[in-house]
Order: structure tokens, then C-alpha cells, then sequence
């Protein structure tokens, strides 16, 4: 039973499911299905999808998330950057508002869920390491970027296209004369609305008197009201003769099932970006869901967490829907108006699905307009542009990664961004534990820890070098750490004994243990003996499988300390003291920082 309940976490959370639980869910549903609709309608149009892909894409996904994910306040659906990765993907290979294009867009879901589940399967949620946090935040912000410059043409009523920022920008310069004011009428004041909904309406009616939990439902439904005041007006109007877009007939009735094309090259061709999306995809989702748990004393397992997020694409891909994931916006609101349980995205589906069937007459007149006004709120959130100073300050590498991820972003496109940012994050992590920090260390005086030689005061002797890596020992460093101790030995020839303080170290590979018995070697034949202290339980696990003990010219302590007493005993009894004058007949480190 257990087994089972590891991949079918509704078997956990369904046995305690009660009445007080339900009533919560259904309440944060409520407002949920209210803030998703206008958001599906208007990520599937900026994905290049009709719009009732997006209300497609917000019913069965959410229904196979709530039986196989393990969040209890995760809210899946369309969201903004992966829709924007789709637009990328599937416009490389056909022409929006084809049904090839269509096609390809309930492929990529399908075979993004399916490289989600395997990964679950195998238990590979640590590829998403690969993505380090400069690199996502560079590439959300570079993209929130782009998704905001993609709209104007709709804020403008002009032709416009292009997936890079300078792409964007020629189409809507190039168009400029043929701006509709109408159109500008509507989408500049709906952003300024929703732009003041999400920071004015709250202070607002909690002022009036109103609770904050209900002022902040209230104004968490800002979209919805933009919506039906422009759709009214378009209506009332006849706008749509003016020259005023509007999304037009949305076919009632919930979703056929359908199957993705299974076309070899088109699989092929999707692979890439299938990965990517998927990748991206689970590590918004798990952050936003590590993060709500952690409030509540929840816990989240990741790789489960990739099968729920595989099952809801695949979910996607069958109603005609494209790839989906947690969203952040609608997650953090899914908790706040006090989701239970997973069941809450249940019942948010039966609200989209009542939506699909009655309402969609209704937003025949709506604007896109007012979409793309939703759509740039809701995205220009997600840009940080202080982020850049803070990594600037703290990590130069990681700010030139994210940097590079962000400019490449803007002006090749999303997919070579996050590729670029992937590559430079990696190549960065290699650089620098391909040339570790490691510290000549001697004993603090009146105890037995050691400290590196050039922070601290510490006594140190003429016959024994200690020398501290900070960085496990593999194929990037380990010819680096050879050729440093051999140096220090040279500079120092009253060196008798080198010990390699192993705190730091995780783990040595292969190349790293042949190194490891090259410096043994030449150390010996320079009349020097070589220990090692403080070695963990599972390194020497490993070098205990081998001869490497054998050869070893010295020992292996199980502390610095007891190193020094061996191998110096006056330099360790001079330590006990701390008068400033024994402390003065110690030989003190006076060579160079490393």
C-alpha cells in the first residue's frame, strides 16, 4: 500500500479528506476559476493558439495533478513563460492558426509529459540542478520582457511579430502609423487598472471596512472586471467594426479527447524544446511548491512531483490542450484563500469546465486588448532587474551567466537563452572547482581546530605542512592539487611530512585517486610522507576497495589534531599554551596566501 501511495498521493491526503477541507477548497476553487479564466484565454493567445486551448488546457491537467502530485496548494495550468517557450517552438516548424500548428502544440504537451514521467520514474529531479537560480531568474526576467513587448501590437491594434526583443521592436516600429485608438483607448487604461488592482484595491477596501482576506479576493478578481467591462463596451458598441480585435467565436462544450500527431520528425524536431519546457517547467513548479509547503510543515517530493507534472501534460495533450505547469501567481493565491488539498485544483476544473459550457458566448466580444493587458501585469512581476546588482555583488560568474542568459534571451530567443545560461553555468562550476580554494591551516593556540595560516593566529611547525582543500577531488582539480602541494614542498625544504585535511572533501573520482597515488609517489621519492586526516566514512569507503592503503607512504588519522601530536609533538604541546611568549617560539606560517 505504501508503494502505491508513493505514486498515488490522493491515497494519502483521500483517507482524511473531510468536510471542513472540502468547504476550504472550494472556496480558494472559486476564486482561482476566476482568476484563471481571463489568464487561460490569454496565455493560449499569446502561445498562438485559439483561445480556448487555454480553458482546455485548465481542466483535465488539474484533475491528474490532484490524484498524482503532492502539493496541497499548487495550482497547474497555462502560465506565461512556458506558453511564450511554445509560441518558440511550434512557430519554427508551422504557421500560427493552422491546424499543423495546433497539432504540434498538443504534441510538445504530450511529449513533455512524457519526459517528466520517465524522469520521475528514474528519479532524475536533480537534472534541474543543471539550472542554477541566476540562470532561471535571467531567463523569467528576459522573457517577461519579451511577452510584454510581444502584446503592444495587441495594446496598439497594429500588426506585429517577431520572437526576439529586436525582431519585436523593427515589426512595431515598422507599424506605428497604423495604430487603431480605439484599441489604444482600451488597453492603456485596462493596464493602468490592473496595474492599481494588484497594489491599490487592497489598501482600499481594507480601509472601507473589509476584511483582508476578502479584500484581497476581491481584488485578486481585478482581470475578471476588466474583462467584462471592455467585452460590454465592444458589445455595446459594435468595436469589432471599428477595427477592434476581438477574440471572437469560442466554441462551447468541454474538450473531444484527442491524440497528438505521432509524426517521427515532428517528435524530433519538438524533442529539444519539449526538454527544456520541461525542465523549466518542474523547477518553477517545485520552488513554488517547496516554498507554500514549507509554511504549512508540508512536505514535497520531487520526483513525484515530476510524475503529477508529466500526467497533467499528458492530461493536456489528450483534451487538445499544451503544456502546462505550477504557476506562481495562482499557486500563492490557491494557498492564501486556504487550499486544503490538492482537490482544491479539482474542483478549480469543474469551475473552468462550467465556464467552457455557458460562459464562452459571452467573450465573443472581448478584446484582445484587454488580454494583453493582463498579460503584461502579469508578467512584468516576474521581471527582477535588482537581482542583476545583487548577483553582481556576490558572484561575478553567476551575474555574467545571468547576464549572457538574459541578453541572449532578448536577442536570439528563449531557447538559446536558457541553453546559453545552462552551458555558462556549468562551464562556470567547472572553472571554479577546477581550481579549488585550499589553505595552508596550523592549530589555534589552546585548542585543536585548525584555521588557515593568513586569517587567523595560529601555531604551525618547520616539519609538517597541512594543507586544507575546500572542494571534493575529481577530474577538474585533481592535476591542480597535485602540482600546489608539490610547489609548497618545494618552497619549504625542512618539510618532512604533508597532510591533506580531507573536511571538505565528498568525494574523489577515479582521476582524482590516481592523483592522489601519483603525489603519494613523488613525495616519497623527495623524502617526504604523505597522510591524509579527517577523512568522511564514505570516501574511505571507496579507497578502501583499492591498494591505495598499501601504498600510502603515511597514515590516514581520523583527526588533524591526532595528525599533529604523531607526526609534531612539541609544535601541539606548544599549542596548549596561549602566553603570548610560548606562543612566540612557535615557527609561524610567512609564505604566500593560496
Amino acid at each position: 500500500m505504501n508503494r502505491l501511495q508513493r505514486y498515488l498521493p490522493i491515497l494519502d491526503w483521500g483517507r482524511t479528506y473531510d468536510r471542513a477541507a472540502a468547504t476550504n477548497d472550494l472556496i480558494a476553487a472559486l476564486i482561482v476559476t476566476i482568476m484563471l479564466i481571463p489568464q487561460s484565454l490569454a496565455y493560449a493567445l499569446l502561445a498562438g493558439l485559439p483561445a480556448e486551448v487555454g480553458l482546455y488546457a485548465s481542466i483535465l491537467p488539474l484533475v491528474a495533478y490532484a490524484i498524482f502530485g503532492t502539493s496541497r496548494a499548487l495550482a497547474v495550468g497555462p502560465v506565461a513563460v512556458v506558453s511564450l517557450m511554445t509560441a518558440s517552438a511550434v512557430g519554427e516548424l508551422t504557421a500560427q492558426g493552422t491546424a499543423e500548428y495546433l497539432g504540434a502544440a498538443i504534441a510538445l504537451a504530450f511529449l513533455s509529459g512524457l519526459i517528466l514521467i520517465v524522469m520521475g520514474l528514474f528519479r532524475l529531479g536533480f537534472l534541474a540542478n543543471l539550472l542554477s537560480h541566476p540562470v532561471i531568474s535571467g531567463f523569467i526576467t528576459a522573457s517577461g520582457l519579451l511577452i510584454a513587448a510581444s502584446q503592444l501590437k495587441h495594446i496598439l491594434g497594429v500588426p506585429g511579430g517577431g520572437t526576439t526583443l529586436v525582431e519585436i521592436g523593427s515589426s512595431l516600429a515598422a507599424n506605428l502609423g497604423q495604430i487603431n485608438l480605439i484599441t489604444l483607448a482600451i488597453g492603456i487604461p485596462a493596464i493602468g487598472f490592473l496595474f492599481w488592482v494588484r497594489k491599490g484595491l487592497k489598501p482600499l477596501l481594507i480601509r472601507a471596512g473589509l476584511k483582508p482576506r476578502l479584500a484581497d479576493s476581491i481584488a485578486k478578481a481585478g482581470p475578471v472586471a476588466a474583462v467584462a467591462v471592455t467585452t460590454t463596451l465592444a458589445a455595446a458598441f459594435n468595436l469589432g467594426d471599428a477595427g477592434v480585435k476581438l477574440v471572437g467565436h469560442i466554441p462551447g462544450g468541454l474538450p473531444k479527447p484527442v491524440l497528438p500527431p505521432f509524426e517521427a520528425q515532428l517528435w524530433l524536431d519538438l524533442l529539444g524544446p519539449a526538454l527544456l519546457i520541461s525542465v523549466i517547467g518542474f523547477v518553477e513548479s517545485v520552488s513554488v511548491a517547496q516554498t507554500l509547503a514549507a509554511k504549512k510543515r508540508q512536505r514535497i517530493l520531487p520526483d513525484q512531483e515530476l510524475i503529477g507534472l508529466g500526467a497533467s501534460n499528458v492530461a493536456s495533450a489528450i483534451s487538445g490542450g499544451y503544456p502546462v505547469t505550477g504557476g506562481f501567481a495562482r499557486s500563492v493565491v490557491n494557498f492564501d484563500a486556504g487550499a486544503e488539498t490538492p482537490a482544491a485544483g479539482a474542483y478549480t476544473a469543474a469551475g473552468i469546465a462550467l465556464a467552457t459550457l455557458f460562459l464562452t458566448p459571452l467573450l465573443a466580444h472581448l478584446p484582445q486588448a484587454t488580454l494583453a493587458a493582463t498579460i503584461i501585469v502579469a508578467v512584468l512581476s516576474l521581471v527582477d532587474f535588482p537581482a542583476l546588482r545583487r548577483t553582481f555583488i556576490y558572484s561575478r560568474s553567476d551575474f555574467a551567466a545571468m547576464a549572457a542568459t538574459i541578453l541572449v534571451t532578448l536577442l536570439v530567443g528563449v531557447e538559446t537563452g536558457v541553453t546559453t545560461g545552462v552551458v555558462l553555468s556549468v562551464l562556470l562550476y567547472l572553472f571554479r572547482t577546477s581550481r579549488p580554494h585550499m589553505a595552508v591551516v596550523g592549530i589555534v593556540p589552546g585548542t585543536e581546530h585548525f584555521r588557515n595560516v593568513r586569517r587567523h593566529k595560529v601555531v604551525t611547525g618547520s616539519t609538517v605542512l597541512t594543507v586544507r582543500v575546500d572542494e571534493s577531488l575529481y577530474f577538474a582539480n585533481s592535476r591542480y592539487l597535485e602540482d600546489r602541494i608539490l610547489e609548497l614542498v618545494a618552497e619549504r625544504p625542512a618539510i618532512r611530512h604533508v597532510v591533506l585535511m580531507c573536511t571538505a572533501v565528498n568525494v574523489i573520482d577515479a582521476s582524482a585517486f590516481e592523483s592522489l597515488e601519483e603525489l603519494n609517489r613523488r613525495l616519497k621519492d623527495s623524502g617526504v610522507t604523505f597522510h591524509l586526516s579527517e577523512v568522511k566514512g564514505p570516501v574511505m569507503d571507496r579507497l578502501n576497495r583499492t591498494d591505495f592503503a598499501q601504498h600510502l607512504t603515511g597514515q590516514v588519522f581520523l583527526t588533524q589534531y591526532d595528525a599533529l601530536c604523531s607526526l609534531d609533538p612539541e609544535t601541539a604541546h606548544l599549542s596548549e599554551s596561549r602566553h603570548p611568549k610560548r606562543r612566540a617560539m612557535s615557527t609561524l606560517w610567512d609564505g604566500p596566501e593560496i
